[in-house]
């Protein structure tokens, strides 16, 4: 969900978006753009200096050791005075695992609609419940423009532990190398990938292992598949309310403990918001071992599967 695709001139308004979401859009984030200052100049405390140094060096090894984007972002940095940069809502039917779309010009349909203002991300939240999905409004630390812009590093993520801060760096620029319109599971997962493989590099240049994954994903992945299942009965409504309860209450410790998801119920959204980030994970994984772990042959194989994913005829090897 951090690549927050902007609505970046009001004249490409479409039929079924309106002028409010997009006024907020721009108004927020050129908000953004107008606090951010070089990292060079940014008068601070010694601590959030050497943050800055930091962020600097990992922006480097991205541009000279993964192939990503050179450009001005994350060269410079913006004080937002607010816990996320953004926050996405993300709607799913009831009795389904499958996102709500919303459609933009420019960045195609994808998977949320994210808000600079909590409390509006909220009013959205209360009509897309109201007209019977699940919804979950997510804290989001960074959003990319894809390139429009020079995204600068932010307060609400600079303080992160350096694996993280590596990682959100990387996942973000990936956007930027290589984005899908309409295909949010593509984007997700490719910068998800890179970020994963940016980290292992990182750490091996510094002498470093590589820091154990977490294994949430496996917790979630079964009961993502015990709902799905549910979900293709004809089990009464009811019942399979009953049955979708007593699963999802088993996330309920693990969601308490994810950043950026307070106070959220375990429900289908919230299922929806991960599963576009682990979906072809492993495809890009596999496409990243038969590169040889050369990263120019990986990006040019995605592209490939990209291409593949969007083209309607026969199935392609590349195919999960």
């Amino acid at each position: 969900m951090r690549a927050f695709c902007l609505a970046l001139s009001v004249l490409a308004l479409s039929g079924c978006e309106t002028l409010s979401y997009y006024s907020q859009a721009v108004g927020g984030h050129l908000a953004l753009m107008a606090s951010a200052r070089p990292r060079e100049q940014v008068a601070a405390d010694p601590a959030l200096k050497a943050r800055l140094q930091l962020a600097g060096g990992i922006r480097d090894f991205a541009t000279r050791e993964l192939g990503l984007p050179d450009n001005g972002s994350y060269r410079s940095y913006a004080d937002l005075g607010r816990p996320y940069a953004v926050w996405n809502v993300v709607a799913a039917p009831e009795f389904s695992l499958q996102p709500v779309q919303s459609c933009f010009p420019v960045a195609g349909c994808v998977s949320y609609r994210g808000y600079f203002d909590k409390a509006a991300a909220e009013r959205h939240a209360g009509g897309l419940h109201a007209a019977g999905n699940d919804v979950v409004v997510i804290g989001v630390p960074a959003y990319s423009t894809l390139g429009w812009f020079d995204d600068p590093l932010l307060s609400t993520f600079i303080g992160y532990p350096e694996a993280d801060l590596a990682r959100l760096v990387f996942h973000e620029l990936a956007h930027q190398l290589l984005y899908v319109k309409g295909d949010s599971t593509f984007n997700e997962s490719f910068a998800v990938a890179v970020e994963r493989e940016g980290l292992r590099r990182w750490l091996a240049a510094q002498g470093r292992a590589e820091e154990p994954k977490r294994d949430d994903a496996v917790q979630v992945a079964a009961v993502r598949a015990r709902l799905e299942a549910l979900y293709r009965t004809r089990l009464a409504p009811e019942a399979m309310r009953e049955r979708k309860r007593a699963e999802l209450e088993a996330l309920r410790p693990w969601l308490a403990s994810r950043k950026g998801f307070e106070g959220q119920e375990p429900n289908n959204a919230v299922l929806a918001s991960l599963a576009t980030y682990t979906d072809l994970v492993p495809v890009f994984e596999r496409l990243l071992a038969e590169a040889g772990g050369n990263l120019p042959k990986f990006y040019a194989r995605a592209r490939l599967y990209a291409s593949e994913r969007s083209s309607p005829g026969p199935s392609s090897a590349l195919r999960p």
